[in-house]
């Protein structure tokens, strides 16, 4: 009968069991999260943070070997600075290694390839135990053993180890090679670079029934994939797109944050500040970020925020160099809402990029999800504007009514008129005012319009075009390009 690897116990000799205290040189001090004194965390946008790690130690005086757990697995270990704060300049780090090859039996089997073990079997039927020395010669997808001169796989038994190796730890660690020029107790800070820590933003929108004030709420989403805990820690958040050399760079995960309005967020204990070209946001309160665990803070509660409501229907710019005739019929208009980052709209205070998720209640009073979309870092003052999906009740018919060309012998000289006819159907019950937005373009001038329009911008035409309650408004115009 052969078992898989798996179902081979892993036994130190001497017994001494595989537990938290796994192989330390007899040199070696170590370092716990019992000394813990303080940590804090700053959390960038890209998937990046920064450790501050303040413990108690006592060091002995002259060279030390420094075995510093349960430190972040994906720590950059470039970035690792020890220091002594309670008696500055009194470390000196001659050099250091990371050890985050963590102890599990297969890791303790591979780092065994070529070297003996003892296979321990116990007979079926009287269970007595018996002993045999074999070289293990692989360990991929199993174990392959050499036992005198027969090679075996898939014992029925159990490996025992003679010891576990220096760089095979049960916690990730940083061990220093120092020179202490001090014989007093320490508080010392190890600070680094580290990915695994991520945040990002969640705003909750519910708007009013008649869709002119909304309330908000904001969350911050903290996912912790280190390999490491952080226990009451301080923790700060910077929005903003920090610049990285990507090649030194070896994060995956997600990104945003939340936001902070000091008059207003009642729940939210955040403090927002600027720090260079971003925003870091503090939070009052010491809190625990656990390993492999997503945590969410309440940020923000905002009330009475008015909100402007836009259909928007959106053409496009090819159809004014040729002739198309029908250019579309029930066409979606897009539902947008607006709002403005302003204290005088109950918010005022710079919104870090994330998801905002709208809601409206029912003829029930109960809370519907109506869209969401996402949002950049939005600064003080800005406008925040939102696109929800496509109106329901709210359609055009497009067509272009004429063609033909005035002018030109080359694409360079080129003299085209054109002439448009849309009309915006509105089955609602209620009249609605329709944005129509057209891309003009050339060189374009428009020679005649039903309604008035407006040049947006040297590319753009704009008409604001009111349809009646269950009725329809047709929009004609004529417009000439020059290439």
């Amino acid at each position: 009968m052969r078992y898989p690897l798996s179902c081979i116990s892993v036994l130190l000799a001497g017994s001494v069991g595989v537990t938290a205290n796994v192989f330390a040189q007899e040199q070696e001090q170590r370092s716990t999260l019992n000394d813990q004194r303080e940590v804090a965390v700053t959390i960038y946008n890209e998937n990046l943070a920064l450790v501050k790690d303040v413990r108690k130690i006592n060091l002995k005086r002259g060279n030390v070997s420094l075995a510093f757990r349960d430190v972040s697995a994906r720590m950059r270990p470039e970035t690792a600075l020890l220091r002594s704060v309670s008696a500055p300049g009194s470390l000196n780090v001659i050099e250091q290694n990371f050890d985050f090859d963590l102890l599990t039996p297969q890791k303790l089997l591979e780092k065994y390839v070529g070297q003996t073990v003892n296979v321990v079997r116990t007979h079926p039927t009287t269970g007595v135990e018996s002993s045999e020395v074999a070289q293990v010669l692989a360990a991929n997808e199993g174990v392959v053993l050499k036992i005198g001169n027969r090679i075996e796989t898939g014992l029925p038994g159990r490996i025992v180890y003679n010891d576990v190796p220096a760089n095979l730890r049960d916690r990730p660690t940083l061990v220093m090679s120092l020179n202490n020029n001090s014989s007093a107790m320490q508080d010392v800070e190890l600070s680094y670079l580290t990915g695994g820590l991520a945040w990002k933003a969640d705003y909750v929108v519910e708007l009013n029934s008649t869709e002119d004030k909304l309330d908000m709420s904001g969350w911050v989403t903290l996912t912790n994939t280190s390999g490491a805990s952080y226990r009451n820690a301080k923790l700060q958040l910077v929005a903003g797109d920090v610049n990285q050399v990507r090649e030194r760079v070896t994060v995956t995960g997600s990104k945003g944050y939340a936001m902070a309005a000091a008059p207003l967020a009642k729940a939210a204990d955040m403090q927002e500040e600027s720090l260079f070209e971003y925003h870091l946001y503090t939070l009052n309160r010491p809190t625990t970020i656990a390993e492999n665990q997503t945590k969410q803070v309440a940020l923000l509660s905002a009330s009475g925020v008015p909100v402007r409501k836009e259909f928007l229907l959106r053409g496009s710019d090819y159809y004014y160099q040729g002739q198309y005739g029908d250019l579309g019929q029930k066409m979606k208009i897009g539902a947008f809402i607006e709002f403005d980052n302003k204290e005088s709209s109950q918010l005022g205070m710079p919104l870090p990029k994330g998801v905002i998720r709208v809601y409206k209640k029912d003829s029930n009073g109960n809370a519907q999800f109506v869209g969401e979309d996402n949002v950049d870092h939005t600064p003080k003052n800005e406008k925040v504007r939102l696109k929800l999906g496509d109106a329901f009740d709210v359609t055009a018919d497009k067509k272009q009514t004429d063609f033909k060309k005035i002018a030109g012998t080359s694409k360079y000289n080129y003299i085209f008129e054109s002439a448009y006819e849309i009309t915006l159907k509105n089955a609602k019950k209620e009249a609605v005012t329709v944005t129509v937005q057209e891309p003009m373009p050339g060189d374009w001038q428009m020679i005649s319009s039903s309604h008035p329009h407006v040049k947006a911008s040297s590319k753009a035409a704009v008409w604001k075009i009111t349809v009646p309650a269950e009725g329809s408004s047709t929009l004609i115009y004529r417009a000439q390009i020059r290439y």
